[in-house]
């Protein structure tokens, strides 16, 4: 597992043919600096490439480039010619080796490892065209390189995640409490928010660290769109955030920036993509200050955290391990400013969005995972769960938890989901596993129900609460036979989930 970071072969790719584009790295032990210049060229993509002779016997875990869908696993080397973002880490199971980048690069850097090289595609495209760099030097990226003799790979991954982010912002406290999405799904109102914070306070009764009553989808004049402002189910939100507070919950709300069809949004202010002009376009003057503007008024209403969804659907046209292969699908489109690339504008979106909320805790869901580090307390690293089809938490909940957990507190608070109680929608012996697993995982804990638990239902919510308020050991034992792992060590001891 021997690796030369200086001896490579690179490739650059333009819109046209290439003139005037300059690599230029920088390696220092087992770290590579990438720079880009270039005055006229469009420049699309780089490639560097790697040979590196390895055996079979190798398993390799990569990541995903915002949520993952439930398709993370350890894959045999031999069946793992996939695209994957950011890093990964390969094991024999007695020894393993990471290779990455570090959180916050300014383009979308994918890997390709196969049995005898490693190759880093690193896009440096805005929109589906080459950025117009007008000779400006760009830091790329820093590329890193660790090797590790154990066989504990999900320790190793933990330690590499933390050696790429050096900045991460994690909560003063445990963040836990209700979200009304997997029971109410966009249908609730002033009084049934009440109703669950009530629910939230008995539930975390004894508990000095208050829950978060957050209320998603549901209370704007338009659903899953802006203009942010309540419709008559809700009424003043400042009245409803200073309600929330008094019952003894921390309020929080939900956010869909970058989607409103608010009448003094100008067309030019939208991103021109197949032929649509649908949703705001950051890099535009305006939009960014429209955009502080809706996050000063929430704030300024009393909410103490935000939750903001579909940036990265809204920026870049696609879901997930989607999000580039269909680009090419849509035009040769750009944003307003052509001179940033795609991961400029998305960690200037979120700078935006962090510093004007100043200290409003921010839940990123949608966003892209290595550019939200460090500029989110809790990221959603996984689909979403559900309150009607156990399958569904089982597969995006469970996955992720496994998977991503290495994340966790290493570029943020990893969000799995929650815990969606709708009725007997899921079986409770289902549900009750999935909360369990949850409240030891030191990640938060967000459960959606209503009023109307059984007795039964509250002392194991109850219960869970109260554990998730302390620190837990917890790691996935099945990680190399199974995509939702039922085999936990938790504080030492081995616990079996029947999934």
């Amino acid at each position: 597992m021997n690796f030369n970071l200086n001896d490579f072969r690179k490739s650059i790719i333009c819109e046209n043919n290439v003139g005037n584009t300059v690599i230029e790295t920088v390696v220092d032990g087992d770290t590579l600096d990438l720079y880009v210049t270039a005055a006229n060229d469009k420049v699309k993509f780089i490639e560097l490439e790697w040979d590196f002779e390895s055996d079979n016997g190798i398993y390799v875990l990569g990541d995903a480039w915002e949520r993952s869908y439930g398709e993370l696993e350890f894959r045999k080397l031999h069946d793992n010619d996939r695209c994957m973002p950011w890093y990964f880490v390969a094991t024999n199971k007695s020894e393993c080796f990471c290779f990455g980048v570090k959180t916050q690069p300014n383009a979308f850097i994918s890997f390709r490892y196969t049995v005898d090289r490693i190759k880093a595609t690193v896009d440096c495209r805005n929109g589906n065209c080459g950025v117009e760099l007008g000779g400006r030097k760009l830091h790329l990226a820093t590329f890193v390189y660790k090797k590790y003799s154990s066989d504990d790979v999900y320790a190793c991954l933990h330690d590499y995640c933390k050696s790429l982010c050096d900045n991460p912002i994690l909560p003063k406290e445990r963040i836990y409490g209700g979200n009304n999405w997997y029971y109410a799904y966009g249908k609730s109102s002033y009084g049934e928010i009440i109703a669950d914070t009530k629910v939230q306070v008995e539930l975390a009764n004894g508990i000095e660290n208050k829950p978060f009553e957050v209320i998603d989808d549901c209370w704007q004049i338009h659903s899953c769109e802006g203009p942010w402002i309540p419709n008559e189910k809700f009424g003043d939100m400042k009245k409803l955030a200073e309600e929330i507070k008094k019952i003894g919950a921390r309020p929080g709300i939900w956010v869909r920036l970058l989607h409103n069809r608010d009448t003094a949004i100008t067309e030019d202010m939208r991103i021109l993509r197949g032929g649509k002009r649908q949703y705001l376009d950051p890099t535009h003057p305006a939009v960014k200050e429209y955009i502080k503007s809706d996050i000063e008024r929430i704030r300024g209403w009393g909410y103490e955290l935000l939750k903001h969804d579909f940036t990265t659907f809204d920026l870049f046209g696609a879901w997930g391990s989607n999000l580039f292969l269909t680009a090419n699908d849509i035009g040769n489109w750009s944003f307003y400013d052509k001179s940033k690339t795609n991961a400029e504008i998305a960690l200037d979106l979120y700078r935006l969005i962090k510093d004007t909320a100043q200290d409003m805790y921010i839940i990123g869901c949608n966003t892209v995972s290595h550019l939200c580090a460090g500029l989110v307390e809790i990221n959603r690293t996984g689909n979403d769960t559900s309150g009607r089809e156990w399958e569904a938490t089982k597969k995006n909940g469970v996955n992720t938890l496994a998977f991503r957990l290495a994340q966790n507190e290493a570029f943020y608070m990893c969000d799995a989901d929650c815990v969606g109680i709708l009725e007997d929608n899921i079986p409770w012996e289902k549900n009750k596993q999935w909360l369990h697993v949850l409240s030891y995982s030191n990640t938060p804990l967000f459960v959606s129900c209503n009023d109307k638990l059984t007795d039964e239902k509250k002392k194991d919510l109850a219960e869970a609460y109260n554990v998730f308020q302390i620190n837990h050991t917890i790691r996935p034992f099945d990680i190399f036979e199974n995509l939702t792992p039922s085999v936990w060590e938790i504080d030492g001891e081995t616990v079996k989930y029947e999934w």
